[in-house]
This record gives structure tokens, sequence and C-alpha cells, in this order.
């Protein structure tokens, strides 16, 4: 891998001042496998028209298709209901969550105008506000600016409690981490994850070797009892036009 030159941005406060960002509020949206195996030909129409639209929003940063693979559900360190159906996750990164009326109003726009075809079985959503965030020294950009930084995939951890996850950073191929807490949304969104930690782990080495490591570093964050792990799964980022490179 590159070995990055220069001085983190993390020890740079003449870099800091110029902007920390402005993303407070994720939406997740959680869905099972295509019970028809068309997985691929929906990350095809996701990547190519839904997600591309939602940049029409003002208040939308940044987004993130994710994918289990077998290996990946294989290499999970915890699974619980209902989370143990997710294989497919989309992120969306807002300024906060005055986002939502007009998320839902185009994306009924688009159903009117018969551009929502294909669809995976919903499993849950998750929203949440941002609560911190760390990039491993080695990565040298920033942790505000961890979402742009080209990633392999994500080690994402949901956990019932609030613990600060920094310390995933040393794990080697773990870029830097994002963690939230979780909240209720509100109107169509009927799922409350308060009092829930949700975090993702930023990874630029492979998502299945590097979740051999964060197992063990699971496994030592669980013992206390101080959070109980719900989901610890490695997943990839889709791969713009290799569809099918990544499915379960």
């Amino acid at each position: 891998m590159l070995h990055l030159e220069g001085t983190p941005s993390e020890d740079l406060p003449d870099v800091l001042v110029t902007g920390r960002g402005d993303i407070r509020f994720t939406f997740m949206s959680m869905s099972a496998r295509d019970p028809e195996g068309r997985d691929a030909a929906y990350l095809e129409w996701h990547s190519l028209d839904h997600r591309p639209e939602q940049y029409r929003l003002p208040e939308l940063r940044a987004s993130l298709r994710l994918v289990s693979t077998p290996a990946c559900r294989a290499a999970r360190a915890a699974s619980e209901s209902p989370f143990d159906a997710v294989d497919h996750i989309m992120t969306y990164q807002f300024t906060s969550d005055a986002c939502l009326p007009g998320f839902n109003a185009l994306g009924a726009a688009l159903h009117v105008g018969g551009r929502m075809p294909h669809r995976l079985p919903s499993v849950t959503f998750v929203t949440a506000d941002i609560a911190g965030k760390k990039a491993a020294a080695r990565a040298v950009a920033g942790a505000d600016v961890l979402p742009w930084r080209p990633a392999l995939g994500v080690y994402l951890i949901i956990e019932r409690g609030y613990s600060s996850p920094e310390a995933l950073v040393d794990v080697p191929g773990v870029a830097g981490v994002w963690w939230h807490h979780g909240r209720k949304a509100g109107g169509t969104y009927e799922a409350d994850y308060t009092g829930h930690q949700v975090t993702y782990c930023y990874l630029d080495q492979d998502p299945i070797a590097t979740a051999a490591l964060l197992r063990e570093a699971m496994q030592r964050r669980w013992a206390s009892g101080e959070v109980q792990g719900r989901l610890a799964a490695p997943f990839f980022a889709v791969v713009p036009f290799a569809w099918d490179r990544y499915v379960p």
C-alpha cells in the first residue's frame, strides 16, 4: 500500500480551520438480498438512476452503497435480528434531519414517473446523529473528509450502549471511523434506535482480512458489557460498472 507523505491533517491547525464539514445526520436503508437473485441489476439501476437524483437535495453531502457477500457474512463477529437479514446498505449523509420532507417528496415524484421499478426487501431504517470521528494517522487525510476518501468497504458496528470506538483506528486496514448515536426518525420511518451506537470503520485494505483482525478487537470491546454488539460485519463498497463483483 502507498505510504502517504506529510503531516496528518489532524496535526495541522491551519488545515482544520479552513473547514470541518457540515454532515450532522445519517440515514441508513438496510435491505435483504433480492429474492430472485437480481442483486447486480438492482445495484446498476440504483447507482445510475436513483442515487444520483438524491443530490438534488441541498442537504445531501455524501452517500455510500455497501454489499455483503457470503465471505462477508462468514466474517461477522455479531449478527442479531433484524440485522442478520441485511445484505445491502444505502447510506446518505446530510447536514440535518430537515432533509427528510424533501427526501420523501423526491422519492414519491420518482415513483410517479415510473422511476422506481426495482426494490429490495426492506429490513429496517436507521437514522442517527454524528457523535464523533477519528482518522488513522497513516491515512494523512483528516477525519472530517473520510466519507470522500476512497474505501474498499466498511466494517459496520451496531451496538446497544455508547462507548468511543477511537481505538479501532489502530487496527491495520482501518483508515478511520465515524460513529453515530441512533434516534427515532419519526414520519414514515418508525424504527427507533435510541440508545444504539452505529460505527462506520472505513477500510482501505481487504475487508475480509481486516474483519479477522477486528473480530479480536470487538471481543475485547464487548468483554466488560458496557456495550453489546448487535451487528459487526464487513461490507464491500459497490464498484461502478462492475455491478456483479460483490453480490450476496
